[in-house]
């Protein structure tokens, strides 16, 4: 400690770095939970660096901060979230819970009518794409000559099936 003006420099140090917190930084946005976020530049080891925090209202709960704002805190994205963003992101993840909701209730009520029977694939009941393939005419002697390659894709939740036909 000595070589850096002992006791009375660290303390000095740590009472101006304390008033700086006070009378330098930048609200930069409110959350819909009405927490805080600031910012401010301060000098870090000879390099000016920005510091951004977030005070809580009321509760210090973490899960109450959206992830845009945690995105923000923790440098991943230069600017902050606009309110305008927020409102956006929150009404599509609104729409998404509700379109959830609508696919749980039409699987149930499917799955009471047996109008499509509910199928779980795990690791030892897969689907046999072998059979599916023979299915059309030409494909699997092809695949064998290596003319065509033949690519399945099946969306198990919509039934649909597409085929490619690749040289």
């Amino acid at each position: 400690m000595a070589g850096r003006g002992g006791a009375g420099a660290m303390s000095k140090r740590l009472m101006e770095r304390m008033l700086g917190m006070f009378r330098s930084r930048t609200q930069v946005g409110v959350d819909r939970a009405g927490n805080h976020y600031f910012s401010r530049v301060e000098e870090v080891d000879g390099a000016m660096k920005e510091k951004r925090w977030i005070e809580f209202k009321g509760d210090r709960d973490p899960t109450t901060v959206p992830v845009e704002w945690i995105c923000w805190l923790n440098g991943q994205r230069k600017k902050a979230p606009t309110p305008e963003e927020l409102a956006e992101l929150e009404a599509r993840r609104e729409r998404v819970k509700q379109n959830v909701e609508l696919l749980k209730k039409k699987e149930e009520e499917e799955r009471r009518a047996g109008v499509r029977p509910v199928k779980t694939i795990g690791k030892t009941d897969t689907p046999n794409l072998r059979s599916f393939t023979q299915q059309f005419p030409g494909t699997s002697e092809d695949k064998k000559k290596g003319n065509i390659d033949l690519f399945a894709s099946i969306c198990y939740n919509c039934d649909v099936v597409q085929l490619k036909y690749a040289p």
